[in-house]
């Protein structure tokens, strides 16, 4: 399945910025992380131990 997220000149995606909304990611993607929307991304990683958006959204998703 194909990403929505752009990709830099090499290929591979880009990163995302750590300061953005959780709100922003959600809208974005449909998901719900039950969290404050005003939270950034870097904070939700670290306290779920994810290294990536891309690792969040997957296996968040396998969890339900």
């Amino acid at each position: 399945m194909k990403g929505e997220r752009s990709r830099n000149p090499h290929g591979p995606l880009r990163e995302k910025r750590d300061d953005t909304h959780i709100a922003t990611i959600e809208r974005k993607y449909d998901k719900d992380f039950r969290v404050r929307g005003d939270m950034h991304l870097d904070t939700l990683l670290e306290k779920r131990g994810y290294n990536s958006l891309n690792d969040l959204l997957h296996k968040e998703n396998k969890k339900r």
